[in-house]
């Protein structure tokens, strides 16, 4: 086009080359780390995909850096990824807290993942990893190339939809937990919408992430021994989400649309992203 603007075709090969250069990095570094376990391999995996594939078509593409996706160090970028964190946390609570205050669930001992100072620091380190590398993945260049062109909105919900599926082969998994992800790819693509950075949208997803196994439930399927104690629960898989976790509760069906209005109305310094240079809200 005469003006500069990437045609159509030009946004859907940038956007595919992205994905399945993101995806077969994950997989070629799950493979090679895959004896350090599957936490590690997924975490660091999903990592090394996003932030690859991102720095080579920010290179490649826009001659850019990460700062132009929303990982700039802004006045606010600690503020948001602090006040991500403490809504993602405060989710968390609740969907193990709530049972837990009902009687619905009690505190065992887990003999088959003792307490270890080492899980501890190791799982919320490989957590931030792969809260960041699938923010980069599903909300970082690919949403915001498309964003800019067609809609923030526009590009909300398909992406979602993209999110919910890359879970959808996890262990355990469910229909409900399948939708559960998708709601959770609404709030956390409207979080880049609302901060205009991805910091704010990593702290909501860590602060979910990190908090699930320190109250000793799975997390998406997985089972992380940090604490030595497990959550078991006296009420069906609909409350507890069985083995995949209470992301595939009806809890968490309820928790994260209240999650996105609490963040409808917290205070942020909306920062300007490159590739979506148009504000469909205005700045608070």
């Amino acid at each position: 086009m005469s003006d500069g603007t990437p045609t159509h075709l030009t946004i859907g090969v940038r956007v595919v080359v992205f994905l399945v250069l993101s995806f077969l990095l994950q997989g070629v570094a799950y493979a090679v780390l895959q004896l350090l376990g599957p936490l590690i391999a997924a975490g660091i995996g999903i990592f090394a995909g996003g932030a690859v594939a991102t720095v080579l078509a920010l290179r490649i593409y826009d001659r850019g850096s990460l700062a132009d996706i929303g990982l700039a160090g802004h006045g606010w970028a600690a503020r948001h990824a602090a006040t991500g964190a403490g809504l993602g946390i405060a989710a968390g609570v609740f969907v193990t807290g709530f049972p837990l205050l009902t009687g619905k669930a009690h505190f065992a001992p887990a003999p088959d993942f003792p307490f270890s100072i080492g899980a501890l620091i190791l799982v919320p380190v490989i957590l931030l990893f792969a809260a960041l590398g699938e923010e980069l993945v599903f909300r970082g260049y690919p949403f915001q190339l498309l964003a800019g062109r067609y809609g923030t909105y526009a590009v909300l919900l398909p992406f979602s939809v993209l999110f919910a599926a890359a879970h959808g082969g996890n262990l355990n998994s469910s229909k409900l937990a399948v939708f559960n992800t998708f709601l959770w790819g609404v709030v956390l693509g409207y979080a880049v919408i609302r901060s205009g950075d991805l910091w704010l949208a990593t702290g909501i997803h860590w602060g979910w992430n990190v908090t699930l196994p320190l109250f000793g439930v799975n997390l998406s399927g997985f089972t992380m021994g940090m604490t030595g104690y497990q959550l078991e629960w006296r009420a069906s898989d609909l409350w507890s989400g069985g083995a995949y976790g209470p992301e595939a509760s009806v809890l968490t069906l309820l928790v994260v649309p209240a999650l996105f209005f609490a963040l409808r109305r917290t205070p942020l310094r909306r920062q300007q992203l490159k590739l979506m240079p148009h504000e469909e809200e205005p700045a608070e």
